[in-house]
């Protein structure tokens, strides 16, 4: 596939409610699109970083430099999207930036067979449950009403985030409100071993997993605690290769993955680390970065591969976006539906992308 052209675009659309984890708060969707332009067809994709170093090392100004220095002049004027990884294997790091990059080229690739994503992957459902993550909150009462409006809403599972002194209290709290609803917490890193008998505390609510709760470097100290704690481990930052999957179940670190494709380089590591889950029994899910519609679109399809037996992070665009760049995704019977169309799925509406877009640069053309 010849490439004549790559556009970065950066948007910055706010989030109709500013969004609290143990690492931050977000109030705006901060990030680049690539647009990538080949002889047959044009692809999009979405850096799902952040502006600040804070989830994990990788962030907007230094994606924006590896792929215009490093990343994309390994990719063109020719490339296959099963050829990117290897291409730009020599690049240390920097899964997010190539997620993006190997997103858009595989999109286009698939735009012009006219293929879907869901099929190339092996998507087997229409439909995927839909579960939504609650940040942390001034008060329990505030996290009460949260629970409450996206219950109402309709979402299947429910997950709060955690950190040290928001832990035990606001999931007793949702426990006692709401009773046997599906739920889980995610402390993004928050705690360290010595935490082991506050996490502990947790078991009495019947949670379905505590997600990331140690260091993401730190895969022994994730198997001991699940020594110590009846609720689940789910790794997320942890998991960044089907390698590091492997490793994971072999110290029995976690008995649940969180499959974000932009942590772990694109769609096609996605899709190995789903098969390595499902080889040991390993449930896996799909996490959430705040993605606008061009990044929420394919995760949807990958939630929706047999694997996938875990409601999500893939709430509907208006849980985070009062106008979305694509058309919005809706919340029906707790489940979103997984789209179809060529390629990722999703386009921009142009109109609408331009009033978000804050500045455009060119990586490269063949002119």
């Amino acid at each position: 596939m010849k490439i004549e052209r790559i556009e970065l675009l950066h948007v910055a659309i706010p989030l109709v409610q500013s969004f609290r984890t143990s690492f931050g708060t977000m109030t705006t969707k901060d990030t680049f699109l690539l647009r990538v332009v080949t002889d047959t067809a044009e692809g999009w994709s979405e850096f799902a970083a952040d502006p600040e170093p804070l989830y994990c090392s990788e962030f907007v100004a230094a994606a924006e430099l590896v792929l215009a220095d490093h990343l994309v002049p390994r990719v063109t004027p020719e490339v296959t999207a099963a050829e990117v990884a290897h291409r730009t294997e020599a690049i240390k790091g920097h899964k997010l930036a190539k997620a993006a990059l190997e997103t858009a080229i595989l999109d286009a690739e698939l735009r012009s067979y006219g293929m879907p994503i869901g099929t190339f992957l092996g998507a087997t459902a229409e439909r995927v449950p839909s579960g939504i993550s609650v940040g942390i909150k001034n008060s329990i009462v505030q996290l009460l009403d949260d629970v409450e409006e996206h219950l109402a809403d309709g979402y299947v599972r429910i997950k709060l985030k955690i950190e040290p002194g928001w832990d035990v209290e606001p999931v007793r709290a949702v426990r006692e409100r709401f009773g046997d609803i599906p739920l889980q917490v995610d402390a993004n890193t928050a705690y360290t071993l010595a935490d082991a008998d506050q996490l502990r505390k947790l078991d009495e609510f019947d949670l379905l997993l505590i997600e990331q709760p140690l260091d993401e470097d730190d895969l022994r100290g994730h198997a001991l605690l699940a020594q110590r704690v009846r609720t689940p481990i789910c790794l997320d930052e942890s998991i960044t290769s089907a390698r590091d999957a492997a490793t994971a179940i072999a110290l029995d670190a976690c008995r649940v993955i969180n499959i974000k494709p932009a942590r772990v380089g694109g769609y096609l590591e996605a899709r190995r680390i789903h098969d390595v889950a499902v080889a040991h029994g390993i449930p896996v899910w799909c996490g959430g970065m705040l993605e606008t519609g061009i990044g929420r679109g394919p995760n949807l399809v990958l939630a929706a591969l047999p694997g996938f037996v875990l409601p999500g992070d893939t709430s509907a665009s208006r849980r985070w976006f009062a106008e979305d760049i694509t058309e919005p995704f809706e919340l029906e019977d707790g489940s979103i539906a997984v789209p179809t169309g060529p390629g990722i799925g999703v386009e921009p509406i142009p109109e609408t992308l331009q009033r978000f877009t804050t500045a455009t640069k060119v990586l490269y053309t063949k002119d």
